[in-house]
């Protein structure tokens, strides 16, 4: 069935009731289950997407001339094609799906005046680091340790995720309790057992913006697992992020299903205690057997479940299973030159004020006037050896820093687009903060800015749903680790979850979460047919770019 964009459910003249499994929402975990249930338990699946593209945060917005990407500034263990993540995408996209590794460097941390290269290989990442802290060598190898120990721990975790109920909650003690230490401490309890080296335990954490908590705050399991990620290095999507979504989809078309957008979730139907379907915002109600949401724990419990059907699923309402994780401004520039002329490299840049990440981030909360506690560079022309194809002539470049969902709060019920002078000036100081930024890390970029525009946690609430405006969902906090309730089933027969709620953030927890729940509905071992994988067609072999050098040169 054909997959057509920005055409509602109702325009589409599609029926009512001869779905197999409903998924709310099209981000990475909802197209990876529909994607699994029509391959391998023969599933007629409707994805539903309140926005107008499908694909989630792994989705792409133009301006003339322009492209960027809303979410997906870099992925681990795809480049190299063995990877339990390459492999999955390989089967998922039926090879469809190339990768551009970003190089020896793929992070550039930069605290005040010093700069540390995250390099690629986890011995040259020990190397680099013994070279800026040489006194630390012992710290440094002691960290590595724990990161590698953290990991083989949380494969049991995740395994008690995807049994029924019953048999999990049996099961929890094995599974669960190796990982316990390791969720339930923060990072900042971990390193300062491992360091007393501030500027280190700075270094260290620096890439926390990828979880989206500092390290006070942030469980140290996310933490490692997200370290683990990227210490073989990094890629991007060839053609840009929203080639994930677009490879996913024939599958599940094939099967006889369809990916519908502009189509909202108003609820989901309990019937009889089971879940039956769906309504929708224009009052049409689609039914099907099997539910999954996709929408995030927060948006599923307190807006489509009915009161008495949230609690019949397991969720308290007035108790929140964790708080939201944090909001952010993300600032996409547009620029008259390509990025070789101008310089770019593939490496993203965390720029920090100072190396006390809470401090930083605790006094920006309390003061808006504050140094800004973290700002994000990314350089997706520079990245994907596709874009000077498709935009010659031009380069993007995002800034991403944070910014608390309560600045804006006064305005999240005016219209997208009309909410008032107040905002938009709010918006242009913020957005002049970041510019600042970007001008003095990239110097070659002034006088080539032919466009910029900022998006606000108002933007991510209106267009991904998010309550609070919250990137990552729920915040990666020891509480989080510790609920049992983000899980695949729910106590509601017939309703799932999946997404990053269930798993972690991330494009790689994304998608294991739809794993997860597309194995605990089929209860088939779908991860060995992930790694059976799927042989790339030639003209994927022949668009493979795993070691491909660009014309962009390497960071500075």
């Amino acid at each position: 069935m054909t997959h057509r964009i920005g055409r509602s459910y109702k325009q589409l003249g599609l029926p009512a009731s001869r779905w197999d499994a409903i998924v709310i929402g099209s981000g990475l975990g909802g197209l990876t289950a529909a994607n699994l249930l029509a391959r391998h338990g023969e599933r007629r699946v409707l994805v539903l997407e309140r926005h107008y593209t499908a694909g989630g945060f792994t989705h792409t917005f133009h301006r003339p001339g322009y492209e960027w990407d809303v979410g997906v500034h870099y992925v681990g263990d795809v480049h190299r094609p063995h990877t339990l993540l390459r492999r999955a995408f390989d089967h998922l996209s039926d090879g469809e799906l190339a990768w551009a590794e970003l190089g020896d460097v793929y992070d550039t941390i930069v605290i005040g005046e010093d700069r540390y290269d995250f390099v690629a290989g986890r011995e040259r990442f020990r190397a680099r680091m013994h070279e800026y802290f040489p006194h630390e060598r012992d710290a440094i190898d002691r960290y590595l340790t724990a990161i590698r120990e953290t990991v083989s721990r949380s494969k049991r975790f995740f395994l008690e995720k995807a049994l029924p109920p019953r048999l999990g909650a049996l099961a929890s003690p094995l599974l669960r309790w190796p990982a316990h230490r390791d969720t339930s401490r923060t990072v900042r309890d971990v390193l300062g057992d491992i360091t007393r080296d501030p500027q280190l335990r700075g270094v260290l954490a620096g890439q926390y913006g990828d979880y989206g908590l500092p390290p006070g705050e942030a469980s140290w399991f996310m933490h490692a697992l997200l370290v683990a990620h990227y210490l073989g290095g990094a890629a991007y999507p060839v053609g840009g992020s929203s080639r994930i979504a677009a490879t996913l989809l024939p599958a599940i078309e094939r099967a006889g299903g369809a990916v519908v957008t502009s189509a909202e979730v108003e609820q989901i139907l309990v019937e009889n205690g089971r879940a039956t379907g769906v309504r929708l915002a224009g009052g049409e109600e689609v039914r099907a057997p099997l539910v999954l949401s996709d929408a995030g724990v927060a948006v599923t419990a307190n807006r489509l479940l009915a009161p008495a059907d949230a609690a019949r699923a397991g969720f308290a309402r007035k108790r929140p299973v964790a708080a939201p994780s944090f909001a952010h401004v993300s600032l996409y520039v547009g620029l008259r030159r390509d990025a070789a002329s101008l310089g770019l490299g593939r490496a993203n840049r965390w720029v920090y004020p100072h190396h006390d990440h809470d401090r930083n981030v605790a006094r920006y909360v309390a003061d808006p006037e504050a140094p800004l506690p973290v700002a994000y560079l990314s350089f997706p022309s520079a990245k994907d050896p596709d874009f000077a194809r498709r935009f010659p002539g031009r380069a993007t470049i995002e800034v991403i820093g944070v910014a608390p969902y309560s600045w804006f709060e006064r305005w999240a019920d005016r219209p997208w687009k009309k909410r008032g002078a107040d905002y938009d000036a709010l918006k242009q100081r913020l957005a002049d903060r970041l510019l600042a930024v970007l001008e003095r890390e990239c110097p070659s970029v002034a006088g080539a800015i032919d466009h910029y525009e900022l998006s606000t946690p108002l933007s991510t609430r209106h267009f991904a749903g998010h309550p609070r405006g919250e990137i990552y969902g729920l915040a990666h906090t020891p509480a989080r680790f510790a609920a049992r309730e983000l899980r695949p089933h729910t106590r509601i027969p017939g309703l799932f979850l999946t997404g990053a709620d269930i798993c972690t953030a991330g494009v790689g927890g994304a998608l294991m979460a739809g794993v997860l729940t597309a194995t605990a509905i089929t209860r088939r071992n779908l991860m060995g047919a992930l790694l059976g994988g799927a042989a790339p067609s030639a003209a994927s072999r022949a668009r493979s770019v795993g070691n491909m050098t660009t014309a962009s040169p390497p960071a500075p």
